[in-house]
């Protein structure tokens, strides 16, 4: 018996239990192993079910987990650590034929893993708050940003911030379709997904992309910069700034 078929029989009660697996007497376990393959697939669809709850709202429980029944069988876990399973999933949910009709919720699945990469991302030091008013003013537009590891950034078609809003809040409004951009920052242990107004993604992308504050400023000309920079300083998402004469 291989250790690959042992891992496919775990995870597709279709298939036949491996040949010559035996239990702690000799016997055939037969029984024991459909038993351990039953417990194995459930905790990890309650996983799933955990990391991704707006998602089992939108379709339902039992849909949820009959779809991630099927997702573990194409993307078994590869590390004992249970906290970022699921890296695939949206991806998964984009090629579900049976989901053609809800393109959004890869999105929403995107937006709920990146919620949780930020919640287990490396802690950081951020900036003061008025480090930005102490550099000279000619020299701001040279200025690079070092961004927290927390940070992450979604840019989307639909509007997936009022989707995981009216999932998650009460009396939130309903959603209303339009693209949507959102940054997630995180303060302490706790990300928060913030809506971010045209062009303010573009931006923060280019300063995570290792470009000058002027260079990015250009990139996405019809924002608001100050109201931006306020938003990554009060979340604590500058860990370092950069000058030109430090690179």
């Amino acid at each position: 018996m291989s250790q690959h078929s042992f891992s496919q029989a775990l995870l597709a009660p279709d298939l036949p239990i491996p040949e010559g697996l035996t239990d702690g007497q000799g016997a055939p376990a037969g029984k024991r192993f459909a038993v351990y393959r039953n417990n194995v697939t459930v905790s990890l669809i309650d996983a799933l079910e955990a990391g991704f709850p707006v998602v089992a709202k939108l379709i339902g429980a039992e849909n949820f987990r009959n779809i991630a029944r099927e997702y573990l069988r194409s993307e078994p876990p590869v590390s004992p650590l249970m906290m970022l399973y699921g890296a695939g999933f949206p991806a998964f949910l984009a090629s579900f034929p049976p989901l053609a009709k809800y393109a959004y919720l890869p999105d929403v699945a995107r937006l709920e893993y990146a919620l949780r990469e930020s919640y287990h991302a490396a802690d950081h030091t951020p900036v003061a708050p008025e480090a930005l008013g102490q550099i000279a003013p000619d020299a701001l537009s040279q200025l690079r940003f070092t961004l927290a590891p927390s940070l992450r950034l979604l840019a989307s078609p639909w509007p997936v911030h009022a989707l995981w809003l009216y999932n998650t809040q009460d009396g939130a409004p309903k959603p209303v379709a339009a693209a949507q951009s959102v940054l997630i920052t995180r303060i302490g242990y706790d990300p928060t997904p913030h809506l971010l107004p045209d062009g303010a993604a573009a931006f923060i992308s280019a300063l995570q992309a290792g470009q000058s504050l002027g260079d990015a400023a250009e990139s996405a000309p019809d924002f608001d910069l100050s109201a931006t920079l306020g938003l990554l300083l009060s979340t604590e998402s500058i860990v370092k700034l950069i000058y030109e004469e430090d690179r």
